[in-house]
């Protein structure tokens, strides 16, 4: 059976998935930390518990995206956190292409896509041998010394 060359999705299709990607991210931190508070009485416990589930979905989703695991460290940033998990799910929700550049240590397994796909990349973490026009390269034989 041949496979079909998928497509990018469309421009609503990706805003509703980066939407539920978001609140996937950042409503359960909500509710830990307002549970939190409403537990132990104190509203600060409320923003520690948010902000430290945000780090913590930065660092999840952030490989995804193009950000470093470290990065999570922003996620604790109040409001800063929230603007990256927005960046993170946007970028997410076109996933297997992108429509940014790789990072530097990305780029041996990027490939820029052409033809009806140009200005879109595409990050295969598997089966990184592939060249640009998607074909398996042969194996290089080793020969024992």
């Amino acid at each position: 059976m041949e496979r079909r060359p998928s497509l990018p999705r469309g421009l609503v299709g990706r805003s509703v998935l980066a939407v539920c990607v978001f609140a996937v991210a950042v409503v359960p931190g909500w509710t830990l930390g307002d549970l939190a508070e409403r537990w132990t009485g104190w509203g600060l416990l409320d923003w520690v518990v948010t902000w430290t589930w945000t780090a913590g979905a930065v660092g999840a989703l952030g490989p995804w995206a193009s950000y470093r695991r470290r990065d999570a460290w922003l996620g604790l940033i109040p409001v800063f956190g929230w603007y990256l998990i927005c960046v993170i799910s946007w970028r997410v929700a076109l996933l297997p292409y992108r429509d940014w550049e790789p990072r530097a240590g990305e780029l041996w397994q990027a490939r820029w896509l052409t033809g009806d796909l140009i200005g879109y990349w595409r990050t295969d973490r598997r089966g990184t041998d592939r060249t640009a026009t998607g074909r398996r390269e042969r194996p290089v034989s080793r020969l024992p010394n």
